[in-house]
């Protein structure tokens, strides 16, 4: 069974339509593969969408409609989520000394990513799924394979 450690990059677009939408729907409706998230996205996807708000992609009817889906979605057990320790924070801070003076990586996408490594080397997930192209080129220099959703194979 695969399992895909989703980014909130990625996981905004199974609730709004957008460029990459398709191909997330796609994955997410393969058979038997585990879509998981880490608890930051709890939080991030709130923020996406609070964003889409202010730069009028939707309304504040939308904003309702879209948490609670997402919600309903947790409560229905479409994403496995992982809580995010005290040992991420330390493979977050190696992450941005290893990465950050070359690449651009933000500190809540060295979490992330500190969160999808682990996994990885566990043998729990297969693939980082992510949009932002600065973590996913970070997320390929530390060996993992990377689906980004917006971009053409």
């Amino acid at each position: 069974m695969p399992g895909y450690f989703i980014d909130t990059s990625a996981l905004a677009k199974l609730y709004h339509l957008e460029i990459g939408s398709g191909k997330m729907e796609t994955l997410a409706e393969t058979l038997d593969a585990r879509l998981i998230v880490s608890q930051l996205s709890l939080i991030e996807i709130q923020s996406v969408f609070a964003t889409k708000v202010r730069t009028g992609a939707i309304d504040r009817i939308a904003l309702d409609q879209l948490r609670g889906l997402f919600f309903a979605d947790l409560a229905g057990g479409r994403f496995q989520v992982v809580l995010v320790s005290r040992r991420y924070f330390r493979s977050a801070e190696r992450l941005i000394r290893a990465h950050a003076v070359k690449q651009s990586l933000r500190t809540l996408d060295a979490l992330q990513l500190a969160v999808a490594l682990e996994l990885h080397r566990r043998g729990t997930v297969s693939a980082l799924v992510a949009s932002d192209k600065n973590l996913c080129d970070v997320a390929v220099l530390d060996g993992l394979t990377v689906i980004n959703p917006i971009q053409t194979p």
